[in-house]
């Protein structure tokens, strides 16, 4: 696995730039389709890199109770790394200052949802200290990057009646898919040797 700084060599040179992300992705918006940002935080304060999640409160009315990427809608006129480190503060009280965005991982469009979800990749070089938006925010969770790297499979899956292929991590019964589940398979694919 790669230590901490051989990862932020290793982003920067698979992810895309953030210069231009902003107008590029809004340009690419399907119709009667909202923008969305998520960070994905990996904390590099150990030997070993980590990558963070957080469960989304049962009560929500989209995605509850479901592993995802701290992040949300962008309002109007908010460029989407900004939206993406202000969602980071919101819901895990994180300072924007704390975290350093490396790049931009492909786009996810949410049909179900209808929004263009942008995932920026951003490292945290000390371990904070969490403070959960008990509305939104269920628990945090935290997995080994090399861990993800390698259990992560395409399957079928069932939701609400559905069946549809996607990737799926089953972390010891915290199961990530989805979305977030896709945005995760783009990074360890790049992240692979």
């Amino acid at each position: 696995m790669y230590p901490p700084h051989d990862l932020r060599e290793r982003l920067w040179s698979v992810l895309d730039p953030i210069e231009g992300s902003d107008a590029a992705h809004r340009a690419a918006l399907p119709p009667d389709t909202r923008p969305a940002s998520v960070v994905v935080p990996i904390l590099t304060s150990a030997p070993s890199p980590r990558v963070v999640f957080t469960r989304r409160t049962a009560t929500l009315s989209r995605h509850a109770g479901e592993i995802s990427f701290p992040g949300g809608l962008a309002d109007d006129g908010e460029d989407l790394s900004s939206a993406a480190l202000r969602e980071v503060e919101e819901e895990l009280g994180i300072a924007p200052a704390d975290v350093e965005l490396v790049g931009v991982l492909p786009s996810v469009h949410t049909h179900v949802s209808a929004i263009l979800i942008v995932p920026f990749v951003g490292l945290l070089a000390t371990d904070p200290r969490f403070t959960p938006n008990e509305a939104e925010i269920d628990s945090v969770l935290e997995f080994p990057l090399e861990d993800l790297m390698t259990v992560g499979a395409e399957r079928e899956w069932e939701w609400e009646g559905h069946r549809f292929r996607t990737w799926v991590y089953d972390m010891d019964g915290e199961v990530i898919w989805g979305a977030t589940a896709l945005i995760l398979q783009s990074l360890v694919g790049r992240l692979r040797p």
